[in-house]
């Protein structure tokens, strides 16, 4: 599967006799010191584990279909598929990769708004008959290379309130009207029209949003089904950020809805694509501090300035990975909080304002604006977390930085309880007992105040 994130062997460490994460960072860590000292990203595995158990609690009614572009990691599709999961396609690529793992056709959907026609040929050749659509060029496409498709409409979300206060707009999808058009063309044009689809953003507060989504979804299902369709399916989308409590609070937002407007009895399989909840927290990722500069100080005496006073330098850091590569998910996120260093730092050594680079040298590859940091040398340790969701795109290959990935044995066997096993499930995994002495090399990881 040339273009894809690895190779399809890979790996797992298995954690026994009380070895942490941190005691796996540490000696990768210490490898890379002993040769080129490469960026690297450790996974645990058993925080997917331990997501799809929560989801499973809290949202049983929905079945998740993972967003592949979110993290193409093959051990993560593999995980995922092991677990039930659907997943949702937007390229060739992610369709050979989840393909490749015996999933069947009828667990993924093609997303995307606007797709090539050679993807929309490739999905027809391979069974691939799930569709989302916004617009009606693409039915006309769509009508044209895969006449046997079955669509799901993208509904428009009123803008909301995010938790800052701030409006968030949200131009994804049709209409209320123009889901009617698109309906009566799909008509016209003998395609299948099976279902709805909408997205809240996670940043999204307010639960009236939910209940005026819900209901635009079950108007698309009556114009539908009045037009003759067997509407079947309803996909609420992404906005599941994996942070404390914010699952239960989207479902206690969607669930009253749901049950008004898409009860059991009605039949309609729920979906939704929690992609950044499954991968984000899962991994880590490490980085060395390449180069250095001291610039000086030109604003004025700060309140924080007490830390590193007004006269004190300012330090530019450049990581041995940067925006064009690991760290490409700023330009959605637009800010990355400031990582913990890995070094041993006491409580007593000055902070100094920093700024951190990549490699590149550009003005653009600035990961990090402004936090506070101890002074750093050359071949320092930064590790940077959560940061599983959209970091393993972009770059080639053979830039992108190793995955190591890890479980412990109590969610190993937790997950062999669920019925996944290596024999059966997982054929592409391989366990590697591991136990390190805790530290086993070099200072546990110390956070540092942005």
């Amino acid at each position: 599967m040339k273009g894809l994130v690895e190779e399809v062997h890979y790996s797992v460490d298995l954690l026994e006799g009380g070895t942490a994460l941190s005691d796996v960072i540490d000696n990768h860590i210490y490898q890379q010191t002993l040769s080129q000292k490469n960026a690297f990203f450790v996974a645990d595995l058993g925080v997917i584990l331990s997501q799809h158990g929560r989801w499973r609690t809290c949202m049983s009614e929905v079945r998740p279909f993972y967003p592949v572009r979110c993290n193409s990691s093959s051990a993560v599709v593999e995980l995922l598929a092991a677990l039930g999961c659907g997943f949702i396609c937007s390229n060739k690529c992610e369709l050979e990769l989840v393909k490749g793992f015996g999933i069947s056709s009828e667990d993924i959907i093609l997303g995307g708004g606007c797709k090539q026609l050679s993807l929309i040929k490739y999905a027809a050749k391979n069974n691939v008959n799930l569709l989302l659509c916004d617009n009606e060029a693409e039915l006309r496409k769509i009508s044209r290379c895969h006449p046997k498709a079955r669509l799901v409409l993208q509904v428009a979300v009123a803008a909301a309130a995010s938790s800052e206060g701030e409006e968030v707009s949200i131009e994804i999808g049709s209409t209320l009207k123009d889901c009617r058009h698109l309906l009566e063309v799909a008509k016209e044009l003998k395609l299948q029209v099976v279902g709805a689809k909408f997205h809240v953003p996670s940043g999204c507060q307010d639960p009236e949003v939910y209940v005026h989504a819900v209901s635009d979804a079950r108007c698309v299902f009556d114009m539908g089904e009045e037009l003759g369709f067997h509407m079947s399916i309803l996909d609420v989308g992404g906005g599941f950020n994996g942070s404390d409590n914010q699952l239960e609070k989207v479902h206690g937002a969607l669930r009253p809805m749901l049950d008004k407007y898409f009860p059991p009895s009605c039949g309609v399989s729920l979906l939704a694509e929690p992609g950044s909840y499954y991968v984000s927290s899962a991994f880590t990722l490490a980085v060395n501090i390449i180069a250095k500069k001291v610039v000086a100080r030109d604003r004025p005496e700060e309140p924080h300035d007490s830390v590193c006073g007004s006269d004190e330098p300012e330090f530019l850091y450049y990581m041995n990975d940067g925006v064009y590569g690991s760290f490409a998910y700023k330009l959605l996120e637009g800010s990355i909080p400031a990582p913990a260093v890995h070094k041993a730092v006491s409580p007593e050594e000055p902070l100094f304002s920093s700024s951190l680079w990549g490699p590149s040298m550009d003005g653009l590859d600035q990961v990090v604006e402004s936090c506070l940091l101890p002074e750093l040398s050359i071949g320092d340790w930064l590790l940077f977390s959560n940061t599983g969701d959209n970091s393993l795109g972009g770059a080639s290959d053979e830039l992108k930085p190793p995955v190591y990935y890890m479980i412990s044995a109590s969610d190993w066997y937790e997950m062999q309880d669920l019925g996944v096993s290596l024999d059966t499930s997982m054929k592409n995994f391989s366990l590697v007992p591991c136990s390190l002495p805790s530290a086993a090399h070099t200072p546990t990881a110390v956070s540092t105040p942005a």
